[in-house]
């Protein structure tokens, strides 16, 4: 189980205090006592533990709590040109060197902006991206989401598939998958050679806000929404996914709670829903 970045730090996304509140040396530990192997970091949230912390600080409060699974998180605008895309860069550097020094297994990225991009230059992109990742050993995953430049698992198959690098593939949230309206089926039918890794969290079918205004501060903890999360637990592990399942709840109610509560209720819950 790995705790992933939004869901125990209480920091605001797509805001300028995307940083945890929380010291980075306490969450790791909060993490561990209530049972997770995996911990999950965001790039402001690196850049801002950096100004106390070391990478190698880092990873010996990591290893000193059995953190067995780390997870770098976001890279975007990778597929892009001009300034943006020095930018991103800029991010991916950091990122690529935190990754060697903390051995994570893989590093989130995507879109938010629905950004224009034929599939042949994302096949490019992505393929390119996986090489670099490669030389730092680490994986690229790719997260399919209503907001990205590519909306359907076929086209995300497509590229994945295209760029053919052993370390690229998907990374499935439960939200998302059920907000493109995918059916379990066929998540659970994509190759396990694509799949880096899987995020599970619940909430509702339908809302009365926006989409944006749902997926950051209306996710809710596994069992306590509308999603069947045990029927794709279950669909998963019968396709033989057997990496980490991270918990990815962005919630305006769970970031006004204690740390304490946070990493204990995130785990009670996500593990209630496996057999």
């Amino acid at each position: 189980m790995l705790a992933s970045y939004w869901t125990i730090s209480a920091g605001l996304p797509h805001t300028g205090r995307e940083y945890s509140p929380f010291d980075f040396k306490d969450r790791v530990q909060s993490a561990a006592r209530a049972g997770f192997k995996g911990f999950g970091i965001w790039h402001a949230d690196l850049q801002y533990v950096l100004e106390k912390y070391s990478l190698h600080e880092m990873k010996q409060i990591l290893d000193d709590n059995d953190i067995q699974h780390v997870e770098l998180e976001f890279l975007t605008d990778w597929f892009l040109e001009g300034e943006r895309k020095k930018l991103s860069d800029i991010r991916k550097a950091n990122l690529f060197e935190a990754a060697e020094v903390l051995g994570a297994r893989h590093i989130k990225v995507g879109d938010f902006l629905q950004e224009p991009c034929s599939l042949p230059r994302l096949i490019d992109a992505f393929g390119i991206l996986c090489e670099e990742a490669a030389q730092h050993g680490t994986k690229i995953g790719f997260e399919l989401m209503p907001f990205a430049m590519i909306r359907t698992l076929e086209e995300s198959l497509a590229m994945v598939k295209g760029a053919g690098a052993p370390n690229g593939g998907i990374v499935f949230d439960l939200w998302h998958v059920v907000k493109l309206g995918i059916p379990y089926e066929e998540v659970c039918r994509v190759p396990l050679e694509y799949v880096v890794g899987v995020e599970l969290n619940d909430g509702t079918i339908h809302s009365p806000w926006s989409l944006h205004e749902d997926t950051t501060n209306h996710r809710r903890l596994c069992g306590e929404g509308e999603f069947d999360v045990r029927g794709f637990v279950q669909g998963m592990q019968k396709a033989g996914y057997t990496g980490p399942w991270g918990i990815e709840v962005l919630s305006a109610e769970l970031r006004t709670l204690p740390l304490e509560e946070l990493t204990t209720r995130a785990f009670r819950t996500t593990m209630a829903q496996f057999g």
